[in-house]
């Protein structure tokens, strides 16, 4: 069967027209929006072409603009960068002057789409669903017999994506916040403790921790073997290589015991075993070790996710994390949007006796789990 065949094969269930009566307001209320949503779709591509090809660049350090000066600035074809800012300012990402001809950036906006060190820098939250959208047929196929698609197996946006989206939260949070409201971690960190960062990906969240505690050491693991190796080089330039050694090696097959402390940013709700990780991960800690997970911000039922956040997530636990764990042995898939209590839940069976919510961000909760 052909690609085409199978991405186009109807349903087997015949179709069949709603019954009762039709609100017609209420129908082009919805086809309008279902329009918008086109534009939705469409406009996370066009946020990773204006970052690619250096439009909010432009616009933010040399704005206002007109078409043909952003197009000067940016090196390329005017009549791309007049759509492409039209349609942008048809979304409201940038303000369009009909008098001059020139768009603006809000400043606002400007930071959210160019400041790398602001939290809500945005354009790595765009590439990883484009990267995710660009593999979705892929899912598609597989969601019909429940088959997974692993991690190593997308496309780079969805790794370089992941790292550019996560890795300003971390910054902002991890040291400052979230490290604090563990119970007496900081104080371990300080004098000179030994981390393990579990499913460290791209090692953002492990460098960060190396820059802030100089006096500690840390080991960075992910089944990812050409994630490692792009976060050895992260080590590397930011010259702490000395004290973060990394391994190629699944959660459930790590080595080692008396670590201090155990990180898992946002990694744990894509592991088809959860529960052998956290078996591992208590053979891993010292007696008064902790584990801190990291995981999307959510609510315990589906009700409690039903916002523009949980929207997300839901979509990605969809195309992306849910695969992921199918794709390994026992496949649980708690998805995305598993809530504290399912996290509980896990750790719990695995044998550990403590765990809270130690922190929350509107992207992110924070659990510290112990002994």
């Amino acid at each position: 069967m052909t690609d085409q065949t199978t991405e186009t094969r109807p349903s087997t269930h015949p179709s069949t027209p709603p019954t009762g009566e039709i609100d017609g307001e209420a129908l082009m209320r919805f086809v309008l929006r279902a329009v918008d949503e086109v534009g939705a779709a469409l406009g996370c591509a066009l946020v990773v072409m204006g970052d690619r090809l250096g439009y909010y660049r432009a616009l933010a350090d040399r704005g206002p603009l007109t078409a043909a000066e952003v197009a000067s600035v940016s090196d390329t074809g005017e009549l791309y960068a007049t759509e492409w800012l039209n349609a942008q300012a048809a979304g409201g990402v940038v303000h369009y002057d009909p008098s001059t001809g020139r768009y603006t950036l809000p400043a606002e906006h400007a930071v959210a789409l160019t400041d790398e060190t602001s939290p809500a820098y945005l354009p790595g939250f765009f590439q990883i669903a484009f990267g995710t959208i660009v593999d979705a047929p892929r899912i598609f196929d597989l969601a019909r017999d429940g088959d997974g698609l692993g991690w190593g197996e997308h496309n780079h946006d969805v790794h370089d994506g992941c790292e550019r989206f996560f890795r300003p939260g971390y910054a902002a949070h991890l040291t400052a916040e979230w490290l604090p409201a563990l119970t007496g971690v900081v104080d371990k960190l300080q004098r000179g403790a030994r981390v393990h960062d579990l499913g460290c990906g791209h090692g953002a969240s492990t460098v960060l921790m190396a820059q802030a505690y100089p006096r500690s050491t840390f080991v960075g693991s992910d089944a990812h073997a050409p994630s490692v190796e792009v976060a050895a080089e992260r080590a590397r330039e930011a010259g702490v290589s000395d004290r973060v050694g990394y391994q190629v090696a699944g959660a459930t097959a790590l080595e080692g015991s008396g670590y201090d402390l155990v990180t898992t940013f946002d990694a744990l709700h894509d592991m088809g075993d959860p529960v052998g990780c956290a078996r591992r991960v208590l053979g891993l800690l010292d007696d008064d070790g902790t584990w801190m997970i990291v995981e999307p911000a959510a609510g315990d039922r589906v009700e409690d996710n039903l916002n523009p956040v949980g929207r997300a997530y839901y979509g990605f636990s969809t195309l992306l994390c849910t695969p992921s764990a199918l794709s390994q042995d026992v496949g649980l898939a708690i998805g995305t949007q598993a809530g504290p209590a399912r996290v509980r839940d896990i750790v719990t069976a695995a044998g550990f006796t403590q765990f809270r919510i130690a922190a929350q961000t509107p992207f992110n909760n924070v659990l510290e789990v112990r002994k």
